[in-house]
C-alpha cells in the first residue's frame, strides 16, 4: 500500500474515531497503535509505553503542571474577583469602561493562569453577572469573556506556546515574547470593540427611556471614591507583582521554564495563604484537586498526539504530506493563507493541544522552507487557534461561558463572540503586514539570530 493512501485511510479513520465521541486522547492513541498492528513491525508495539515516555520526558513539559497549579491557586480563591474589581472600579468613567475593565482583567489573569478555560472561567462568574447588571446584552457580555478568556493561549506563560516550542523546536523565551505585543494589540482591539457596542448599547437604552420607556441599567451609575479605590489595590498588587517577578526570573536569565513554572507555583500557593487565608487542607483541596485533573487530562492528550505523530512519521506521513506541498509551489503568502484555512477547520472540532502536535510535522518544514520565521508562525497560529475556541461548534470557551452563565442563550453566546472572531482576523492581518509586532520584543531583549 503506498504512502499516500496510508495517509488518506489514517486521517480518515482519525476523523471517524474522534466523531464518534471518543474522547480526543484515547482517540488519537487507539488510532495510532492500530496503524502500529498494521503497518509497523511487530514489536513496535512493545515500544509504546517507551515511545510515549520518551516523547513526553522534556524539561519544558515539566512546566505544563506547574503552571497549572499557579493558575489553579489564583482562580480558585477569591484573586480573580479582587483583580476585576479593582479595574472596573479604577475605569467606570470611561464608556464601557465595565467591559474594558473585563478584557484588562482577561488579560491579566491569563498572564497569570496561562490557560483560556481556566481565565473565562473565573473572570466570567464575577464579570458577566456586573455586565448584566448594569445593562450589558447577555450577548456582549459573553463576547467579552469568551474572547477575553482566549488570550490564556497567547500571553506567557501559555502552555500553547510551550507545546509550539516542543514542537517547533523554537527557543520558548522568544515564544513568550513575540505573544506579548500581539497580545497587548488583541486587547485594544476587543477594548475599542467594546467601547463601540457598549455606546448602541447606551443610545438604545437612552432612546427607549425618552420615548417613555424603562431606565435601562446603562443610564444608572455608581462611583467609587479614590479611598475606595486604594483600599482595593492591596489585594491586587501581590499577584501582579507575582507576574512581574516570574517575567523577570525568566527573561532576566535566573530561572529556566520549568523552574520558573515551580517559582510562580510556590508563590502563588504562598499568596493565596497569606492573602486569602487560604491554607486549611478543605480550603487547599479543590486547588490541588482542580491541578491534578487538568493536569492528568491535558498530559495524556499530550502523550497521545505525540505517539500519533510518531506513527505519522515513521509512516513518512508527515515528510510525504510536507513534500507535496512543497512540489504544489505555491508563493509564500498562498502557502500561508492555505495552512492558515487548514488550521482554522481543524480549529472547529480539535483543542490547540491537539492541532500543534498533530500538524507540526507537516505545517512547519514547508513554512520554514518558504522563509517564515517559525516563531512569528507560533504566534499567528496561536491567534488562528484562539478563533478556533471561541468558534462553534466545538469552541471551549462556548461552553464555558455557557456553564457560568446558563441564562444567557446558546445563539447569544456565539453571535456575541463572532465581533471578536473578526478582530482576531484583524490581528492575523496586522501581524502578517508587520511581522516586527510580534518579532521585535524578542528581537531586542535576546539579540537578533
Amino acid at each position: 500500500m503506498s504512502t499516500a493512501v496510508i495517509g488518506w485511510l489514517y486521517g480518515i479513520v482519525t476523523l471517524v474515531v474522534m466523531f464518534s465521541g471518543v474522547p480526543i486522547a484515547f482517540a488519537l492513541g487507539a488510532v495510532a497503535v492500530a496503524f502500529m498492528w498494521a503497518f509497523m513491525p511487530g514489536a513496535a508495539l512493545d515500544t509504546v509505553t517507551q515511545n510515549v515516555y520518551e516523547e513526553m520526558s522534556s524539561i519544558t513539559l515539566l512546566s505544563i503542571p506547574l503552571f497549572i497549579l499557579k493558575g489553579a491557586a489564583i482562580g480558585k480563591s477569591k484573586a480573580g474577583h479582587d483583580l476585576y474589581s479593582a479595574i472596573h472600579a479604577w475605569m467606570h468613567r470611561i464608556p464601557g469602561g465595565l467591559g474594558i475593565a473585563n478584557v484588562f482583567a482577561c488579560a491579566l489573569f491569563a498572564a497569570m493562569a496561562g490557560s483560556s478555560p481556566a481565565t473565562a472561567s473565573a473572570i466570567g462568574s464575577a464579570g458577566i453577572p456586573e455586565m448584566r447588571s448594569h445593562g450589558y446584552s447577555g450577548k456582549l457580555a459573553a463576547g467579552i469573556i469568551a474572547a477575553g478568556g482566549t488570550l490564556g493561549i497567547l500571553l506567557p506563560p501559555s502552555i500553547t506556546m510551550i507545546l509550539f516550542s516542543v514542537a517547533s523546536e523554537q527557543s520558548l523565551g522568544r515564544l513568550f515574547l513575540a505573544g506579548v505585543m500581539p497580545g497587548f494589540l488583541l486587547v485594544a482591539l476587543f477594548a475599542s470593540y467594546v467601547v463601540w457596542a457598549y455606546r448602541r448599547e447606551y443610545r438604545a437604552a437612552l432612546e427607549l427611556y425618552q420615548r417613555g420607556g424603562e431606565r435601562g441599567a446603562q443610564l444608572e451609575e455608581r462611583t467609587w471614591s479614590f479611598a475606595e479605590k486604594t483600599r482595593m489595590l492591596p489585594k491586587v498588587l501581590p499577584f501582579v507583582v507575582l507576574l512581574i517577578g516570574v517575567m523577570v526570573a525568566l527573561y532576566g536569565g535566573y530561572a529556566t521554564p520549568s523552574e520558573t513554572a515551580g517559582l510562580g507555583a510556590i508563590l502563588a500557593m504562598a499568596l493565596v495563604g497569606v492573602v486569602y487565608r487560604v491554607w486549611r487542607p478543605s480550603e487547599v483541596k479543590p486547588i490541588l484537586t482542580s491541578t491534578l485533573r487538568e493536569s492528568t487530562m491535558l498530559m495524556f492528550i499530550i502523550g497521545m498526539s505525540l505517539l500519533y505523530s510518531y506513527v505519522m512519521s515513521y509512516l513518512h506521513i508527515s515528510q510525504s504530506a510536507a513534500e507535496w506541498i512543497v512540489a504544489m509551489h505555491l508563493s509564500r503568502w498562498v502557502l500561508l493563507v492555505a495552512i492558515l484555512l487548514f488550521v482554522v477547520v481543524l480549529g472547529f472540532f480539535l483543542p490547540p493541544v491537539s492541532i500543534i502536535l498533530m500538524t507540526a510535522p507537516i505545517i512547519l518544514p514547508p513554512l520554514k522552507a518558504a522563509g517564515f520565521d517559525l516563531v512569528w508562525f507560533g504566534v499567528v497560529m496561536t491567534i488562528v487557534m484562539e478563533m478556533g475556541l471561541i468558534h462553534p461548534p466545538v469552541g471551549l470557551n462556548i461552553f464555558v461561558i455557557k456553564n457560568v452563565a446558563p441564562d444567557i442563550p446558546l445563539s447569544d453566546v456565539v453571535w456575541g463572540v463572532m465581533p471578536f472572531v473578526g478582530l482576531m482576523a484583524v490581528a492575523v492581518l496586522l501581524l502578517s503586514l508587520f511581522p516586527g509586532i510580534a518579532t521585535w520584543l524578542p528581537d531586542a531583549v535576546m539579540g537578533l539570530r
